[in-house]
């Protein structure tokens, strides 16, 4: 599975599929204020992005593949807090 909890960070690995929306979803829902860690994160399904886009987490991590952290990660974080660097 693509979607673990780990305390109070949720983590999203390897390529993220529709089905694990609704398991991000139900997460964030149940334990308000995680934050969603996408370090590991190699791919989002749309439905993954809007959930975090609707349900707002903190974000951490910074994903290694470019679209994601370039051109992705800083539409999901929008104006809710500040991204790191590029390296």
């Amino acid at each position: 599975m693509s979607v673990t909890q780990e305390g109070p960070v949720i983590r999203l690995e390897g390529l993220c599929r529709v089905e694990d929306a609704e398991v991000l979803a139900a997460l964030l829902q149940r334990l308000p204020g995680s934050a969603v860690d996408l370090t590991r994160c190699e791919g989002l399904h749309a439905a993954v992005a809007q959930a975090i886009l609707a349900l707002a987490p903190p974000l951490t991590g910074v994903p290694a593949d470019p679209f994601l952290r370039e051109l992705l990660l800083p539409a999901l974080a929008g104006e809710r807090q500040r991204l790191p660097p590029r390296i």
